[in-house]
């Protein structure tokens, strides 16, 4: 069976597991497939006298010491609403829209509250009771209660919560509390060590170890996060808890995982708590979280597409659609043109650019590599305020493979058609054959551009194939999205 992998916030629910002590012979663990008694085992090298054996590995024993005190369990309760034969609604059969089978012979059931709870793990970043976690361990909770290491319990007021980040902030009337101490999730380098805690199923207080795997994951859940990868052993109750580096300073949020089983298969992703505290103040000043919005819909850049526009590796985010007004559109963006960098950061992928600008505020002005015609350019834009859409939303469009002539049979858009999706040029796909259709161009479409010039005429069309050498990139139009579709001419 094959088996998907998926990307999981951790649960708030904590299982206990139950596992058997085996005692297992220490010469049992050279008998496991390979055994083998006329192999004769050297005997272990001594160490030099001056060397300790524990040198080679760090000791976390006192960063724990200091440190885990701050580290705090949190448990919620919450209520969700059900009737008394909830579990037979939307069931095929039995009321497939949702209502009660059975309401017809005795009217519509009343909804009942049924209690829930969850558990997760978080850090004090304030003697005076502020308190950081993942918003997803809190999000509908109607009680929050933290749980100090020294035994003591306090009701938690939550402050403020950005689903977006999945990060959360709460307060506890206390004084005088331990705190961590904050680092900069700059300075981490890949392969370095890290450590968790947190209360993994319940367990408070646990301590996993590993190394840095990866820097400035973006992934699809419509967060806007540079997460830190890391293989450090994160299950189901170490949401929100902290990631410390070496120095004893937190370095992140640890708030998902990778995985088959919904348990920990060694991909773990922490939140950058620099981006943590920029959300916290937010939400502590103001009760809000405000991002900068460039507004233009975006693409990945595939190898077809990098040698369409002339890249040397496929690198950047590709603009498909700049919204009319926008900073973006303000700027001088065009679509066609693939941001390389901003301020002089690199843009690696088309993941790294919403999160990229998302950190910024609304009113910033930011300085935009982009490759156009050939070659780099920038240019300024200032940033506008991001509401509920995204800020460079990516389209997964484009990435079909393709061979062969182009092949398409076209039409001019007559002025009605214009008019409706707004265009002053643009050829109607009537026919679609060879490389196009593989490429995934179908008869409906409008095609736009080609290799970032406006197409008018079937005659320009033709030209600008004749003269590319290989692979041309087609901007087209389909229904309300646009989406570069790269074509193999052979």
């Amino acid at each position: 069976m094959k088996m998907s992998m998926k990307i999981v916030r951790n649960p708030f629910a904590a299982a206990l597991l139950g596992a058997a002590a085996v005692a297992v012979p220490g010469t049992a663990l050279f008998a496991m497939g390979h055994e083998n008694p006329s192999v004769a085992v050297a005997a272990p090298v001594a160490a030099p006298a001056n060397v300790s054996a524990r040198a080679a590995l760090p000791d976390f024993s006192a960063m724990v010491r200091a440190y885990g005190p701050a580290v705090v369990n949190i448990t919620t309760k919450g209520t969700v609403k059900t009737s008394a034969r909830g579990q037979l609604r939307g069931f095929p059969g039995f009321g497939g829209n949702g209502d009660d089978p059975f309401s017809q012979f005795f009217g519509q059931m009343p909804q009942q509250e049924r209690p829930t709870f969850g558990e997760g793990s978080g850090f004090i970043v304030g003697a005076d009771g502020v308190i950081l976690t993942n918003a997803h361990v809190v999000a509908d909770a109607k009680e929050v209660t933290v749980k100090l290491t020294d035994r003591r319990e306090f009701t938690a007021k939550v402050i403020g919560q950005d689903a977006k980040s999945d990060v959360a902030v709460l307060k506890i009337d206390a004084r005088d509390l331990p705190t961590v101490k904050l680092g900069n999730p700059e300075e981490l380098n890949v392969g370095e060590w890290v450590v968790a805690i947190g209360s993994p199923f319940g367990f408070e207080n646990t301590v996993t170890q590993g190394i840095v795997s990866a820097k400035g994951r973006t992934l699809p859940d419509g967060s806007y996060v540079p997460f830190i990868q890391t293989d450090v052993a994160i299950n189901p109750g170490n949401s929100g808890g902290p990631l410390f580096n070496l120095d004893g300073e937190v370095v992140g949020i640890n708030s998902q995982i990778y995985s088959r089983s919904g348990g920990f298969q060694g991909v773990s992703f922490s939140i950058p708590i620099d981006v943590a505290l920029n959300v916290s103040k937010q939400l502590q000043t103001s009760g809000k979280v405000t991002r900068g919005k460039l507004g233009v819909t975006i693409q990945a850049v595939n190898q077809q597409l990098a040698q369409s526009f002339g890249l040397a590796q496929p690198t950047g985010a590709l603009v498909s659609n700049v919204e009319e007004d926008s900073a973006a559109a303000k700027a001088g963006v065009q679509p066609g043109d693939v941001i390389l960098a901003v301020d002089g950061k690199p843009v690696q992928d088309s993941f790294a650019l919403p999160s990229a600008i998302a950190s910024m505020q609304p009113g910033a002005k930011v300085e935009l590599t982009v490759w156009r015609d050939g070659k780099k350019r920038d240019l300024t834009a200032k940033l506008e305020a991001m509401d509920d859409t995204q800020v460079a939303s990516a389209d997964e469009g484009g990435k079909a493979d393709a061979g062969g002539r182009l092949g398409v049979a076209v039409r001019p858009l007559t002025s009605d058609e214009k008019k409706q999706i707004d265009v002053k040029g643009g050829l109607v796909v009537e026919d679609v054959a060879a490389a196009a259709a593989e490429a995934g161009i179908r008869p409906g479409d409008v095609l736009l551009s080609a290799n970032g010039k406006t197409i008018d005429s079937a005659k320009q069309l033709r030209e600008i194939v004749e003269k590319s050498d290989r692979h041309i990139a087609v901007l087209i139009q389909r229904g309300e999205a646009r989406i570069f579709v790269p074509v193999d001419l052979g």
